[in-house]
């Protein structure tokens, strides 16, 4: 989706050229959450600095979920992501605004701050100073195999007003965040109509006895492929 053009000035991720779509360009027009160039209907209005304090990390992330029942974007759930004692993430459910499943809070508020800390539109192997994809040594006594990884959203916390569904879980453990807080519980989510809890359960599971059908090693030889061009090139960039 994104292709590099032919400017030679360092870009902030808004290029105008033809064929030509910006990240930070693209993720404020599809998620709208926190970046000063989403004008976009929908956009999350902007609050004044939040005060430095765990309560009022919190409290933004409550006044994001509540925006978004009160406009119907989508649940009544809202994230921010704190380094340094500052907001550089916030997130809103957005599945009725946009029509999209996955559109939630923790994961919009995880692309507004990938997108804060990645100053360059375009993002390559052979870039990661200064960025999410700056290397870092795994820490001591980690089982990682691998010696080195991407920074990701490593030394930042989370704040979300209800306990995170699997999916919004794992995209967490992806990020590398710290720290996660949560107020409401699963059960308490649950009581509103948001059953995440069988998720959990379900994941624990084999295979063949999952809710949803599930056929492993289909095709396994012809996927493997993908596997082997991975491990085969030189300068890939673990994350």
């Amino acid at each position: 989706m994104f292709r590099s053009c032919s400017c030679s000035a360092e870009h902030s991720g808004d290029c105008t050229m033809p064929g030509v779509l910006g990240r930070r360009a693209f993720l404020a027009s599809a998620v709208g959450v926190g970046m000063s160039m989403a004008v976009a209907p929908g956009a999350v209005a902007q609050a004044a600095p939040v005060p430095a304090g765990k309560k009022a990390f919190m409290e933004e992330a409550t006044r994001l979920a509540i925006e978004s029942v009160e406009k119907g974007w989508g649940g009544p759930f809202g994230a921010v992501i704190v380094k340094d004692g500052e907001i550089i993430g916030r997130g809103q459910n957005r599945v009725l605004l946009t029509g999209i499943p996955v559109f939630h809070a923790e994961i919009t508020a995880i692309m507004d701050a990938s997108a804060r800390l990645n100053p360059k539109a375009l993002l390559g192997s052979e870039y990661g100073a200064g960025t999410i994809l700056e290397m870092i040594p795994r820490e001591p006594g980690s089982p990682d195999p691998v010696t080195e990884r991407a920074r990701m959203l490593k030394g930042c916390e989370i704040y979300i007003n209800g306990a995170p569904c699997p999916m919004c879980m794992s995209a967490i453990y992806w990020s590398r965040i710290d720290h996660v807080y949560f107020a409401a519980s699963l059960k308490d989510t649950s009581k509103i109509g948001f059953d995440d809890a069988f998720q959990y359960e379900d994941f624990a599971k084999p295979w063949d006895q999952r809710r949803i059908r599930v056929s492993e090693n289909f095709e396994r030889e012809t996927g493997l492929k993908a596997y082997e061009a991975w491990m085969n090139k030189t300068d890939r960039h673990p994350y």
